[in-house]
């Protein structure tokens, strides 16, 4: 059973708990294999940021998990990083 103390101690580390404080706009990439970060929490997160104002994107990539960025398919690795360049191109230049 969860006690006080540790649900709070869970709060404090969640992303949720600071979504406020965001004001950059955010990419979020996730993979709907991942059980490490579960994709509800992604979501989550999204929905947040998008209820506080901030631009915010989801891109997921089936049939990945965790470690899409070192061993997925090179097809979604192409992808991620032309997600990660055009939202770069698009925020920062």
């Amino acid at each position: 059973m969860f006690t006080t103390a540790g649900v709070k101690k869970l709060w404090d580390f969640s992303p949720l708990k600071y979504v406020s404080f965001v004001k950059t706009p955010i990419l979020i990439i996730h993979s709907d294999c991942d059980y490490r970060c579960p994709i509800p929490g992604g979501y989550e997160f999204f929905t947040a940021l998008v209820n506080e104002g901030v631009e915010a994107r989801v891109v997921v990539f089936h049939g990945e998990n965790h470690e899409l960025s070192r061993s997925g398919k090179p097809l979604h690795r192409i992808r991620r990083l032309k997600e990660i360049e055009s939202w770069f191109d698009k925020h920062v230049k």
